[in-house]
């Protein structure tokens, strides 16, 4: 019988005996492992919080209470706990539940969130708001190890210890966050687990908890005598004692039934607690416990004999090329060193950590840090290459506007995961890094279009005395473009001629404009096409080519970015300092003022027209307007042309046209 099928609200967990609730984790762990094995997604750190999770929805009522995930990839026994285990199947999917805490979904997410670090600060916010609203609610953060060296972390930390009211702090230490825990931290909460304390405050846990009734007595006593028997067991002085935190732990994060005695014993506290909760990442299922790192967000796998494999797709990701050439490139100049904020993997960077272990470093989550270090290491006259998701690097705009623009170093930004991420979704969409760092003086940005292009971009940013940055997709890099020229800073390449129209693309979105071409070719329409190359500086001769040829010539410009600040309007600024008219000129990207959700990536670049046959369809649009000669709609401009209105196929998956974003 099935227990997990029976649960559409947390409090139903009340009913079931210990024996039952184990029974439950081992289901949730097997829907998991099911649904994410068939399409993908975070798989190992969900494994490590099942019992977790159970212990806290037994303990706690989060429709009047309050809980926050940090990162928020953890939450799926979230989810199948609060109602959404029936919908569990389109995880990720267009349409279907997301991936993380989605406050559209269920009143139980009180925040969408993705990046780490946030959890403890916004818990402060929650619990001083409920506070000076005369309300009660309980506040529970669980943060994980690798997410609490974040800067933003400790700076939490530090307001709480300040709170006169109930917040609970759960430490997940499972010593890893997609990566091995890095820095001092982790080593200081190593020695803890592998101290004698968990079996002092467990002991001292047992003789206290007895002698507290249902309601009534104060906790105030039991936890004193907790807290002395966890001060008896160490030997220097306690971080978050120091804090202003009642600390108490480590307590063993795979025994419901002890969590449930510590939760009840520490849920009414009048002042903030840490609980330290030890758990194994990958738990239940040996295969992502032995490979955390490589089972922390896997594609669909197969497991048999309790073997998993993640079968191999076709083609070569971005990520390995770009692995590929920096190796190749360090092997050639002993200067260049590299660093990334917690993602080796998924940067591609452990291949570069297994060949030149000395000259890699992991700072961990803490990408400030992590740019700062980087302009360090510049200062002294090393060449480094900061690896790190573009929707990440966000979070250290202000160290590379001032300790690496300002200062004039020749730091190399690698932006992975830059433009639309598939199923991770709103969260982790890389929609904004030209928008940012475009108006850093001095900043080069620039896109490769294939694997040959990727490899001439670092080495021209390397050569460079100042910092630029390169953008790639998650994705596979397309077929070879021909050999790939030097970079020349602010020069475009011309891919295609033609006398219709004129496409102007940038980076990853070159190959949908060559492919866009082809199928407008195949209807008399010929179209010149250009790989862009670089965002800043933008080539102005390229602008003046195509701007210059005519109102009834139509340019479209493309980029796997946000339409405001990008590529398109670098273009439409220079055409206004050239003094070139731009009433001609389309622009396309990701939406202005609404969110892309979580889906396929070939799905997303459909609905936002970026495909090939998106483009086809603006080039082919712009064309009729003018043949009609009729108005179009605001932000396009048309002259007539002669000729009937040409109709192009849409992608099957496309929801939209191209004016939809």
């Amino acid at each position: 019988m099935s227990l997990l099928s029976d649960i559409n609200h947390p409090s139903q967990l009340r009913r079931l005996s210990i024996a039952q609730l184990e029974q439950l984790a081992v289901e949730i762990r097997r829907r998991i492992l099911d649904v994410v094995g068939k399409a993908g997604g975070h798989l190992a750190s969900n494994l490590g919080v099942t019992e977790l999770t159970i212990a806290l929805h037994y303990c706690f009522d989060f429709e009047r209470d309050r809980l926050l995930w940090d990162v928020g990839h953890q939450c799926y026994p979230h989810k199948l706990l609060t109602g959404r285990n029936s919908r569990f199947d389109t995880l990720r999917q267009a349409g279907g539940i997301s991936g993380f805490p989605s406050t559209a979904e269920s009143p139980f997410d009180v925040f969408d969130v993705g990046h780490a670090g946030t959890a403890i600060a916004s818990a402060i916010g929650l619990a001083r708001g409920e506070s000076l609203q005369g309300r009660d609610t309980r506040v529970v953060a669980v943060v994980g190890d690798a997410s609490i060296v974040n800067g933003l972390s400790f700076e939490g930390l530090n307001q709480a210890g300040t709170l006169d009211r109930q917040l609970l702090v759960i430490l997940n230490d499972n010593s890893w966050g997609i990566a091995p825990t890095q820095g001092a931290l982790a080593e200081y909460l190593a020695k803890f687990r592998t101290s004698t304390l968990y079996e002092e405050v467990k002991r001292r846990a047992k003789q206290i908890l007895p002698q507290v009734p249902v309601i009534g007595q104060s906790m105030a006593d039991a936890l004193g005598h907790l807290k002395e028997g966890v001060k008896a067991t160490l030997s220097q002085p306690q971080i978050f004692e120091q804090l202003g935190f009642v600390y108490c732990g480590p307590v063993p994060g795979h025994n419901i039934a002890q969590l449930i005695e510590f939760l009840q014993l520490l849920k009414d506290v009048k002042h903030p607690v840490l609980l330290h909760v030890h758990t194994n990442k990958g738990e239940g299922a040996d295969f992502a416990r032995k490979e955390p790192g490589r089972f922390h967000s896997p594609k669909p796998f197969v497991v048999e004999n309790g073997v998993a494999t993640i079968p191999k797709g076709n083609g070569k990701s971005w990520t390995a090329a770009f692995s590929d050439a920096l190796v190749e490139l360090a092997a050639e100049d002993e200067k260049i060193v590299a660093l990334t904020a917690a993602m080796p993997d998924g940067t591609g960077l452990d291949k570069f950590a297994k060949t030149f272990p000395n000259r890699f470093f992991d700072i961990g989550i803490a990408e400030s840090c992590t740019v700062d270090v980087a302009a360090g290491m510049a200062k002294s006259g090393l060449k480094p290459v900061v690896a790190i998701y573009s929707t990440f690097l966000q979070r250290g705009f202000d160290q590379i506007f001032q300790e690496v623009v300002l200062q004039g170093l020749p730091v190399v930004f690698c932006m992975d995961r830059a433009g639309l991420v598939g199923g991770d979704g709103a969260v982790h969409h890389g929609f904004l890094d030209i928008c940012y760092l475009r108006g850093l003086p001095e900043m080069t940005l620039l896109a490769p279009a294939d694997e040959n292009e990727l490899k001439a971009a670092l080495r021209f940013a390397l050569a460079q005395p100042r910092a630029c940055a390169i953008r790639y997709p998650r994705a596979n890099v397309p077929k070879p473009m021909g050999d790939a020229p030097p970079f020349v800073r602010g020069q475009a390449r011309l891919m295609r001629e033609g006398r219709d129209a004129t496409i102007l693309a940038y980076g990853s979105t070159v190959e949908p404009a060559l492919d866009a071409a082809e199928l407008l070719a195949s209807q008399d329409l010929f179209v010149r096409v250009y790989n862009a190359r670089f965002a800043k500086p933008i080539d102005e001769d390229m602008i003046r080519t195509a701007l210059s040829a005519g109102p009834n010539h139509p340019v479209i410009t493309v980029e796997d970015h946000s339409i405001v600040g990008g590529f398109g309007s670098a273009v439409l600024e220079t055409a206004q300092e050239l003094g070139l008219s731009a009433q001609h000129l389309i622009r396309l990207g990701m939406p202005a003022d609404r969110f892309v959700r979580h889906g396929s990536r070939s799905g997303q670049l459909a609905e936002c027209g970026i495909d090939a046959a998106g483009i086809a369809a603006a080039v082919s649009e712009a064309l009729n307007l003018r043949r009609a000669n009729t108005e179009p709609r605001p932000g396009r401009r048309d002259v007539s042309l002669a000729g009937p209105p040409v109709k192009l196929p849409r992608a099957a998956d496309a929801k939209t046209g191209p004016s939809a974003c």
